[in-house]
Formats: structure tokens, sequence, C-alpha cells
């Protein structure tokens, strides 16, 4: 008999109610049998609990679905939090950070006091600041904290890249590093078509190498564009959650870039940034530390300052609550 593998949803909007649709669609492969939601809300967390439940015949879960309350995250594998507010259009994911490092503190204490040992699985952006968050607030080893990162960001990279060259997406093995945000960056040194280098690829096609610039752009500017036109993102990173909560569940040990500590590695210490990761039902098991370019060490190194300045601010702003 397969015990219990229990996920809390403590965020019941668009991106967190996409995860969980989509972990429910995906059945018994998603590694979860039961799905606690919490909101604010509770009448919505009602609802959207009776409405996934009711598809369940049509997928091959056997999910336990419900409603619940911060005391069920005593027993929890792990807690995924896409609470806090929301990316306005025209505003960085850096500007909200402050507000919703205090939505993060209180969601933390209420889950930590249950008695939970498990992950935190975090979403709310900025992703990097607020895993950060979490993790001095919880106290929690820093394995066991970890941000969706730019999974997603590699993701629509992988894609766009895939489109771009004919070629199956999953057959582009390339990362987006750094923050969530407008300082991350593509190293184009690590990345494969296949088992090939993907500037041998370009050459080779007679193709122009600043076409992976245009490319990477796109993949840095897609979350603007599409909050320009439907004013929020949430299938996307829904589905991203998915996969690290599946691997997780089901002690994978895939690399996948999430929002993970550095305590030496690239250079720098006390810092939640997207890195490539193991990941396994430990959490992050152990970073992949690429030997990046200068040029692609000094962006990780602008992305690390812009993250740590704004970290300062928010311990302060935690402080004076």
């Amino acid at each position: 008999m397969i015990g219990k593998r229990k996920l809390v949803l403590v965020g019941t909007g668009f991106v967190g109610m996409s995860m969980a649709y989509a972990l429910v669609a995906q059945g018994t492969a998603s590694g979860v049998n039961e799905l606690v939601l919490i909101d604010i809300q509770k009448d919505k967390v009602i609802g959207e609990a009776m409405d996934l439940s009711h598809g369940l015949p049509c997928t091959s879960s056997h999910m336990k679905i419900k409603a619940g309350e911060y005391s069920e995250c005593e027993d929890a594998d792990i807690v995924v939090i896409t609470a806090g507010l929301n990316q306005k259009p025209g505003q960085t994911r850096l500007e909200l950070s402050e507000a919703n490092a205090k939505i993060m503190k209180d969601i933390t204490l209420n889950v930590v006091n249950s008695g939970f040992k498990g992950i935190f699985l975090v979403a709310s952006n900025p992703v990097d600041i607020m895993t950060k968050v979490v993790q001095e607030v919880s106290k929690f080893p820093t394995g066991r904290v970890i941000g969706s990162g730019t999974a997603l960001d590699t993701a629509r990279l992988r894609f766009l890249v895939g489109e771009y060259l004919n070629i199956s997406d999953k057959n582009v093995h390339a990362y987006v590093m750094g923050e969530h945000g407008d300082s991350s960056f593509v190293p184009w040194e690590h990345a494969y078509i296949g088992c090939k280098k993907i500037t041998d690829i370009i050459k080779d096609a007679n193709k122009d190498l600043s076409d992976l610039d245009k490319i990477y752009c796109e993949v840095r500017d897609s979350a603007y564009e599409i909050i320009n036109r439907k004013k929020a993102t949430y299938y996307g990173i829904g589905l991203g959650l998915a996969r690290i909560v599946r691997n997780i569940m089901n002690d994978t040990n895939e690399i996948l870039t999430v929002s993970a500590y550095l305590n030496g590695e690239y250079g720098h210490k006390d810092i939640y940034i997207g890195v490539p990761a193991v990941i396994n039902s430990n959490g992050a098991r152990e970073l992949l530390n690429l030997e990046l370019s200068k040029e692609n060490q000094k962006k990780l190194d602008n992305s690390c300052k812009i993250l740590s300045e704004n970290m300062e601010n928010i311990r302060k702003a935690l402080v004076n609550k």
C-alpha cells in the first residue's frame, strides 16, 4: 500500500490552482495523493476543492482534495506557497518585495508552528527573495527550502530555441540562470542540442549567433508581454511547479533550475538564486557549479548584488513590522 504523500498549497489564486490542476491531470505520476488547499478566502477554497474533486473520475488520480487550515501542514511532505500580491502591468518583480515579504513571514510562521518538517517550495514573486525570507523565518536547512527560480524561464527558453531550430524542446539542454527577473542570463557556453553545442549548431546552419540574444530577450520579456495581454501568467508556472513537485515526491534526482541557496558556489554566499540543482525527496540535494565565462560570471555577480541589496531592505521592513 502506498503511503500518504501530502501536499499543502497556500494560495489558491491562478498560479496555485494551475499547479493543482496540473497535478490532478497528471494522475498518479504526480506523486501526490492528498492535496490540501489554504487561503484567506474560505468560500473560494471550498469551491476550488469541490471543482477539482469533481474532475477526478476523468483522470488516473486517486487524490484526496480538501480545503484545510495550517494545522494540516504538520504531516505534509511539501508546502507550496503561491500566495501574495500579483505583479501589475509595468511593475517589476522586485517592486513586489516588501509587501509580499510580510505575507511570507506570516505564512511561514503559521506553517512552522503546525510542526511541519517537510520541504518548502516557494513561487511568490520576487521568488528568489521570498524564498530567502521563508528560509530565514523558518530556520529550516537551506536545501529544504527552494523556490521556483528560473524553472519557468528555462522552459520558455527551451520552447523558443526548439521552435527556432525546428528541434524538439526535449532535446534542448540550456538554462536560464540568475534572478527570476530582468538580470537573468543564459550561459550559452553550456547550452546543447542533444550532445552538440548550440553555438556549433547555429554556425553549421549559417545562422547568426546574435539570434541567441534575441531569443533570450524574448524569454526575459515574456512575463511582461503576457501580463500586458492577459493581466497575469499562470499556466506556465503552474506546470513548472507541478514538475518540481513531481521530482520531489518521486525522488528523481532530476536537474532543474530552481532558486537554491549558494554557500560559496559561483563565489557567493547566503543568497537564493536560480541555478541548476539536483532535486529529490530531500529538496535541493546539490548544486551544479558550472564554470562560467568571465562575461557570464559578471552577469551572475550583478544578479546577486541586486538580490542582496533588496534583501537588506526586506530585513529592515520585517523588523519594523
